[in-house]
């Protein structure tokens, strides 16, 4: 069983519309990251690359559609805009 080390709200998360990416700063010096579509198909965890810890990313769908707009992706279906 693994463990979360904090969980993040999305507004506390930053996202690249050119990516379709939020990241978060990670303890080691690299970042928490997770796609936009993986957080559309309900994955909350973000993990980092560079070590074993996971981030649980607060969010409900619905939030989701600013996020499609700015990245200049149509909203897919069950994300009322």
């Amino acid at each position: 069983m693994s463990t979360t080390y904090d969980q993040i709200e999305i507004e506390d998360m930053t996202f690249h519309p050119e990516l379709e990416m939020f990241t978060y700063p990670c303890p080691c010096g690299d970042r928490f990251e997770i796609l936009l579509d993986d957080m559309f198909d309900g994955i909350k965890l973000a993990v980092c690359p560079s070590c074993s810890l996971m981030i649980d990313v607060i969010f409900e769908v619905e939030d989701l559609a600013e996020y499609y707009e700015q990245a200049g992706i149509a909203l897919p279906e069950g994300i009322a805009a």
